[in-house]
């Protein structure tokens, strides 16, 4: 069980949220009388106020009854205990997890049902009795799969029944599990959550610096409740399966708040659904946590003081040229300046700026809304991807009279965005007129500082240990947190020259070399002499230079 970045509140602080959370239902529920589940729900619903969060909570009940809470990723899916009907397990809460001739342990997710566990399993079982705490929903996947090897699964069918849909959708089994989910990649810093169902299970994994990880494996036979939960939180038609759809939505966990663009698209075995999940209270727009060099930052600094001309940030998907550019943005945010930005999708909320969202389908193209965007009287406009001719005409001009013009490009490198915009139709002597720079990045993860890199406490790179000394803050990966790898090219006179006679990019890259440029390769290099990254994680980053 993770618990990095969770601040504990003391035993006594929880008993007495507890006794507040009692007290709402003492009317209905008084103490005395109070069943079982009426103090589970209780309970439960300090997590859904955001008091505290399931981990918490059971480490809580660890501490104050003295049983274990194991890590949950030691934990296995345990085979069906002969004796215990599946009746007796919903009802209890709880599930076998090792037995033997003499005793038996049980998975649970709260203290009230222990004694009542204990006498039957006592009287009926003759065995001695022992328990591990685990998270409620994580309790609840165990049930729902035993309950499938129990019984013969039933077919998938495709619902068209929306009623039938919200139904699935509101279980408080479905809801704690999405839930559940959301939570578990917003501790791990997730950038993405995809949900894909397959021939027997639904796959759950999660973008963590930018690997997949998988965090969550369900039941098939959950994933229409899952799908229909997930499309009613982004607005989505739940009744529809056969053609993809895109939403938007704000999600509350605890006292943080998530923005989620949702994406589902049809497959042979459902749909496959994508959540990108940008947690607004964690951002932070700042060019110095980059992971820029000095040199780099200085002469990167020097560019965007230069109050006209286009600069671009250039990278695949994924690079983090979006950050990048909001970082100047917010350094150059303040009340002198009128600042405009047109994108698809707009992905940062900011005070402001004055943020336009492209919507092709009423004719609000990056072309059609630039246009306008020129005749506001802006002093820097943010473009977020330059992708045809046109668009690359109006920023050219709107940097000639005075704008400056901040854009991406997808390419490999800094140079292979003179080429592109060339290849566009650009002429070539409005590109070495208008543009000032070129910033190229890649992300490359960095070593965990607490384990070092091996991905095991105590041990050196490369040995192995097993669960008892995994590294929590990194899963074991020896990975936690990204930082940029860059490129920057600064045009100077000879580049321009080489620029207006259609210099080949080989010519051009060596110009930019001459003058100063360090290329990716080499600061992808100097970090893992830094310790930063590693080798292999920087061949990873930039395998196509």
């Amino acid at each position: 069980m993770t618990t990095e970045n969770t601040k504990p509140l003391s035993f006594p602080d929880m008993r007495e949220n507890l006794r507040k959370c009692l007290a709402a239902f003492s009317e209905t529920y008084p103490a005395a009388g109070a069943s079982t589940n009426d103090l589970r729900d209780a309970d439960y619903n300090l997590v859904r106020s955001g008091a505290v969060n399931e981990q918490q909570l059971t480490l809580y009940y660890s501490q104050y009854y003295d049983i274990p809470a194991p890590d949950e990723n030691d934990l296995h899916q345990p085979d069906p205990y002969p004796n215990a009907p599946q009746d007796f397990l919903n009802a209890n809460l709880c599930v076998p997890y090792e037995w033997d001739e003499e005793s038996i342990n049980f998975l649970v997710a709260d203290p009230y049902s222990l004694e009542h566990i204990t006498y039957l399993v006592l009287k009926s079982w003759h065995l001695k009795v022992s328990f591990q705490f685990v998270r409620r929903t994580f309790l609840e996947r165990m049930l729902a799969r035993l309950q499938n090897i129990g019984e013969e699964e039933e077919e998938f069918k495709e619902s068209d029944d929306e009623a039938s849909l919200r139904s699935m959708a509101g279980e408080a089994k479905i809801v704690r599990l999405v839930n559940d989910i959301f939570t578990r990649a917003l501790e791990d810093g997730a950038s993405d959550i995809h949900v894909e169902p397959g021939e027997d299970t639904v796959s759950v994994r999660c973008r963590i610096d930018g690997v997949l990880r998988e965090i969550i494996s369900c039941p098939l036979n959950q994933f229409p409740a899952i799908a229909s939960r997930i499309k009613l939180i982004g607005g989505l038609n739940i009744a529809e399966s056969r053609l993809p759809q895109d939403g938007r939505t704000n999600v509350k966990l605890g006292h943080d708040e998530l923005d989620m663009r949702i994406s589902t698209l049809p497959i042979l075995t459902g749909e496959s659904i994508v959540l990108r999940l940008l947690n607004q209270e964690a951002l932070t727009f700042d060019l110095k946590t980059l992971g820029m060099s000095e040199t780099h930052l200085k002469e990167f600094q020097k560019l965007i003081s230069i109050p006209y001309g286009i600069i671009l940030v250039v990278g695949p998907t994924g690079s983090g040229k979006t950050t990048t550019l909001y970082s100047v943005i917010n350094q150059l945010n303040d009340s002198k300046k009128k600042i405009i930005t047109i994108e698809d999708p707009v992905e940062y909320k900011t005070a402001g700026l004055c943020q336009v969202q492209v919507n092709a389908k009423i004719g609000v193209t990056f072309a059609a809304g630039l246009r306008s965007i020129v005749r506001q009287d802006p002093d820097i406009i943010l473009v977020g991807e330059i992708r045809d001719r046109e668009t690359a005409d109006i920023a050219i001009n709107a940097a000639l009279t005075g704008h400056l013009v901040l854009s991406t490009l997808h390419t490999n490198d800094a140079v292979g965005a003179v080429t592109r915009l060339l290849d566009m139709g650009v002429e070539p002597f409005l590109v070495s007129s208008a543009l000032y720079g070129v910033l190229s990045q890649r992300l490359v993860r960095k070593i965990c500082t607490n384990c070092g890199g091996s991905g095991y406490i105590g041990l050196p790179p490369g040995q192995k240990g097993d669960a008892t000394n995994r590294c929590k803050r990194c899963g074991g990966t020896g990975y936690k947190g990204r930082s940029g790898v860059f490129e920057l090219l600064t045009v100077t006179d000879d580049f321009r020259s080489a620029v207006n006679r259609e210099a080949d990019s080989s010519v051009l890259e060596q110009i930019a070399v001459k003058n100063g440029m360090r290329t990716l390769r080499q600061d992808a290099e100097e970090k893992v002499r830094l310790g930063i990254t590693t080798m292999e994680e920087a061949n990873r980053s930039v395998a196509d230079m």
